[in-house]
């Protein structure tokens, strides 16, 4: 998915409050990231998002994280 698109879909996302869209979308936008930065950025919103609502994919975005040394 071009940026402008996903940058697009993240921000209605945002503004309806769409938590699962949310969690979909930033593991999209880390899978297409050019650096590990932004990666993390990503992973690190999806996972956020994820324990706000209770989602079962918080454990492996949390997986994913440690992986990365961006958590413990």
């Amino acid at each position: 998915m071009p940026l402008n698109d996903l940058d697009a879909k993240l921000l209605a996302a945002h503004a309806a409050k769409d938590c699962p869209a949310l969690i979909t979308l930033y593991i999209e936008a880390s899978k297409t990231a050019l650096t590990d930065e932004a990666k993390g950025f990503y992973l690190t919103h999806a996972y956020i998002f994820a324990l706000e609502a209770g989602d079962p994919r918080a454990v492996e975005l949390k997986s994913g994280l440690v992986a990365m040394k961006r958590d413990t």
